[in-house]
């Protein structure tokens, strides 16, 4: 019996081995997409910390990799949560998103950090809780930001071909 659990414990331990030499992708996108997000959405200073320091690394094609994001099985459940977390809501992903999707996605933001399930635990084991005050400035601006999106001036949207008017023009003589 014992001989077998010295076995397991190899196994194990092998496995740990083999896998830290097995690496997923990292997610290290550039920083521009975000700046997108941040002026068409019109961030203000505070959101924007509670957004570093809660959403990004989860919700953007540019993750901050601490030393603890190297040991396996760490780097692969972590991958495999940013990608679940792009999936939802991919912040750098805004501008393609239409209008509808963009009001869905800050509706299920807010949903989400209402019902207290964003962040995720695990997450906020090592970095800490959302406090009370950033998940209201939180949900505060994603509701500010659904009615500027539903509320978008007429001049905002594009012009497509068959929406102008064409005015035949008559060319007059001018008389000297």
């Amino acid at each position: 019996m014992l001989t077998r659990i010295k076995h397991f414990f190899f196994l194990v331990f092998l496995a740990l081995l083999i896998s830290q030499f097995i690496r997923p992708d990292k997610n290290q996108g550039s920083y521009d997409s975000i700046t997108n997000f941040e002026e068409a959405t019109l961030v203000s200073a505070d959101v924007k910390t509670i957004f570093e320091n809660n959403c990004y690394d989860c919700h953007t094609n540019s993750t901050r990799y601490p030393l603890y994001m190297e040991i396996s099985p760490i780097t692969h459940w972590m991958s495999y949560q940013i990608k679940e977390g792009k999936e939802h809501f991919n912040i750098s992903e805004w501008d393609s998103y239409t209008d509808k999707e963009k009001d869905h996605k800050l509706e299920e933001l807010t949903e989400e950090v209402e019902l207290k399930k964003m962040p995720l635990k695990p997450y906020t084991w090592i970095h800490g809780e959302l406090s009370g005050q950033d998940r209201e400035k939180l949900i505060q601006w994603a509701k500010d930001t659904r009615v500027k999106i539903k509320e978008k001036p007429l001049d905002s949207l594009p012009i497509h071909e068959s929406d102008t008017t064409i005015v035949d023009s008559v060319q007059a003589d001018t008389v000297i």
